[in-house]
């Protein structure tokens, strides 16, 4: 392992290639002027890594939570990320690793980090729906977000450990990947934690899968505020302690449950719903792409809201509020008061729903 940004292990490979610096800056600059679309990220990326002159690098956020937003992290706390995440999953030097996500973001921007810092032996393939589909060898590591987990169930004993990230993985995709000899984790961060600093394991599944919790990696505490927002402390990572939106319940420094988000919380006559934990009951009802949201009542402050993203039918609405109707495990105040077809819904620039934007595009 190394513990210099700029160094290249001496173990590092793409595609089967070793690469020392040199050559890497050479890869890069093809990337750029005569790779595919999805090459040209990842050699920028790379140019900027190996730049002596920058001691960071620029990264955008996806915007899911909030307006897209630019960061500068230092390349060492990079390497430091990349150092905790090797140590967790035990993937040091040699792992076979698939890069699959797009270099634009955090997710795929780290992979290549901990290639080039802990001596990855990393494939490359375009970031698509189904990655797996043309792949026949196998892989130590991978990082997928739901959307591609879900389209490769197929192929997925392809990987021997896989991270989930990027969004939230439903109920319905946890029962999926029971049976698989993959080790799969769903995985918690952002890009202002430098990619995922917490991690849970969902297969296999027992009684006390849904109550396995968050467990920080090396290096990383967590606690909650008065509002029981998350605390993270990463002093390798992070310059100071970043308080979240994400309401938690803490159960150790290093271990902790994930609610939901403090900015999509509904207040219906002074009960708390946490949308995300309403929408984990409702995933095993509803196929299509969803998503709970408060709005005004006069009486009630706010109500419960089902916005669910399919043609306007009169019968697949009736048979979906039947179905709520029916499930046992609401109660009064979760029961959406209305349920509203959507056509389509407003997306983040990763093809994440923009809860936000939907709801004003609607208002308007």
């Amino acid at each position: 392992m190394i513990d210099h940004p700029l160094e290249v292990h001496p173990l590092f490979k793409i595609n089967g290639q070793h690469f020392n610096r040199t050559e890497l800056y050479s890869i890069a600059y093809s990337y750029v002027k005569e790779g595919e679309p999805f090459e040209e990220p990842i050699g920028n990326f790379l140019l900027d890594w190996l730049n002596d002159d920058y001691d960071s690098i620029k990264v955008r956020t996806s915007g899911s939570t909030g307006d897209p937003k630019t960061y500068f992290i230092d390349k060492q706390k990079m390497v430091n990320s990349a150092l905790a995440t090797g140590k967790f999953f035990k993937a040091n030097e040699n792992t076979t690793a698939l890069l699959c996500l797009p270099a634009d973001y955090i997710g795929g921007r780290m992979m290549l980090v901990r290639a080039i810092t802990l001596g990855w032996d990393l494939d490359i393939v375009e970031p698509k729906s189904n990655p797996l589909d043309a792949l026949f060898k196998t892989y130590d590591f991978c990082a997928m977000t739901p959307f591609q987990v879900d389209n490769s169930l197929g192929r997925l004993h392809l990987i021997k450990k896989l991270i989930i990230g990027g969004g939230a993985v439903s109920e319905n995709l946890i029962g999926l990947i029971q049976g698989i000899p993959t080790k799969v984790f769903e995985v918690y961060g952002m890009t202002e934690t430098i990619s995922h600093i917490a991690a849970r394991k969902l297969n296999p599944k027992t009684d006390n899968t849904e109550k396995r919790p968050f467990k920080a990696l090396p290096g990383i505490s967590v606690s909650q505020n008065e509002n029981n927002c998350l605390v993270i402390k990463a002093p390798k990572i992070l310059d100071h302690e970043l308080v979240t939106n994400d309401i938690v319940d803490v159960l150790t420094y290093k271990k902790f449950f994930w609610k939901g988000r403090l900015d999509n919380v509904i207040n219906s006559g002074g009960i708390k719903i946490f949308p995300e934990t309403l929408e984990k009951k409702l995933q095993k009802l509803i196929t299509h792409r969803f998503f709970i949201a408060g709005l005004p009542h006069d009486s009630l402050g706010e109500q419960v809201v089902l916005f669910i993203e399919a043609p306007q039918s009169d019968k697949f609405l009736s048979d979906i509020r039947e179905a709520v109707d029916k499930l046992g495990s609401l109660d009064k105040y979760e029961k959406p008061k209305h349920i509203y077809l959507i056509d389509k819904f407003e997306e983040t620039g990763s093809g994440k729903i923009n809860r936000k934007k939907t709801l004003a595009k609607l208002m308007s």
